[in-house]
């Protein structure tokens, strides 16, 4: 059974940064695409970014291009999103997601497993 656990996050004041950080376990971890997705408050979930098997295929959401960047070590399973410049409008709950069967979709349907998500809080 997958299991995606994220971590890192937290609050924090604009122009700041954090480092999410996202376990994989249950399956080998180099058969997934792994991707980030973000959900504000009653907001609809925004697609972040998305990572290809090996490393390749990165892909990032127009909001978040220049500021973030998504990585991969294969052999700690983990997977790890680097945000800088934050702004208030990226206070969300971020998930980790992970997909056997798609590469660089900007789609939730095209992943299986889902963390519980970790909170970003961006102050003024």
């Amino acid at each position: 059974q997958v299991m995606l656990t994220e971590s890192g996050g937290g609050l924090v004041q604009a122009g700041d940064s954090l480092r999410l950080s996202c376990e994989f376990s249950g399956r080998p971890f180099s058969n997934y695409a792994m991707a980030w997705f973000r959900q504000g408050l009653g907001k609809e979930r925004e697609f972040v970014s998305t990572i290809g098997r090996s490393g390749g295929h990165i892909v990032y959401g127009d909001s978040v291009k220049g500021r973030f960047t998504i990585s991969r070590d294969n052999w700690k399973n983990t997977v790890y999103l680097q945000m800088n410049s934050l702004q208030p409008e990226d206070t969300a709950v971020y998930y980790c997601a992970a997909g056997a069967y798609y590469s660089a979709s900007d789609k939730p349907r095209h992943y299986e497993y889902w963390g519980q998500g970790t909170q970003v809080t961006v102050s003024p």
